[in-house]
């Protein structure tokens, strides 16, 4: 099953599909965003692995000294992404691609791998239930409802930073931080600034842009947090039906 993954390099990564939104005709914004943010963290160690077909089936890694999230540890790989869609599930796709980063971390001499979780599984997370069944654990929680998972190969185990345990802000202005690495994200930024431009509502919209910043945000981060009268709300991209149920809850 080995051969029939691509792993993304400089070299092809603007010739290759990047999986979430697949066009045949024209460029995409999302997506091209997403290349230009991929172009600058492969050469960081970022891992883009996918099936080499035109099919969501790809999984996505970095070292966490380089991952663009608020998680600290020693020597492990921060899992972002794993997807398998549609007429591909079941197929033994995703596991083969969970062994594929695994080998990797063990061929670096890594401590293990974590990712991102939830008390309750988010939209725009990858299933934890998944990656328990290989052995993640809950090592990490904030008040919030957000978890973090680790498999640890030497015991050692990493950590939310303080900043993300606290998911208050000082400001109540509905605030979203968000960076380029998922392709639907510009989308739901216009969605939802144009909202807020019809509805009057104040919005604060944070690019998060640099390694330090995404490392002190003040919430857990996937690539994308959203606040609400200085509240994490949550890390699933918002339109304006979502939008709307986060207004109600506060009024």
């Amino acid at each position: 099953m080995d051969a029939e993954f691509l792993t993304l390099t400089p070299e092809n990564l603007a010739d290759e599909h990047l999986c979430c939104i697949i066009r045949t005709k024209k460029p995409h914004p999302g997506v091209e965003a997403k290349r230009r943010w991929l172009a600058d963290r492969l050469q960081e160690g970022h891992v883009f692995r996918k099936l080499n077909q035109r099919a969501t089936v790809f999984l996505e890694y970095a070292p966490l000294e380089t991952a663009w999230v608020p998680v600290v540890g020693d020597n492990y790989f921060y899992l972002y992404c794993l997807w398998v869609l549609g007429e591909y599930r079941g197929k033994g796709y995703a596991r083969a691609l969970l062994e594929s980063c695994l080998a990797d971390a063990k061929a670096q001499g890594k401590s293990g791998l974590c990712m991102l979780g939830a008390q309750k599984q988010k939209a725009w997370l990858s299933d934890q239930s998944f990656a328990k069944k290989f052995g993640f654990e809950v090592v990490d929680t904030t008040d919030y409802g957000y978890d973090l998972l680790a498999l640890s190969f030497d015991g050692t185990l990493p950590s939310f930073s303080a900043g993300a345990k606290r998911g208050v802000i000082p400001d109540e202005t509905l605030t979203i931080y968000y960076d380029f690495q998922c392709p639907f994200i510009l989308q739901s930024i216009e969605n939802v600034r144009r909202f807020c431009e019809e509805a009057r509502i104040p919005l604060r919209l944070i690019q998060v842009d640099t390694l330090e910043q995404a490392k002190a945000l003040p919430c857990v981060f996937n690539n994308y947090a959203v606040f609400y009268c200085g509240r994490f709300e949550t890390v699933n991209l918002l339109d304006p039906a979502s939008l709307q149920r986060i207004l109600k809850k506060q009024t």
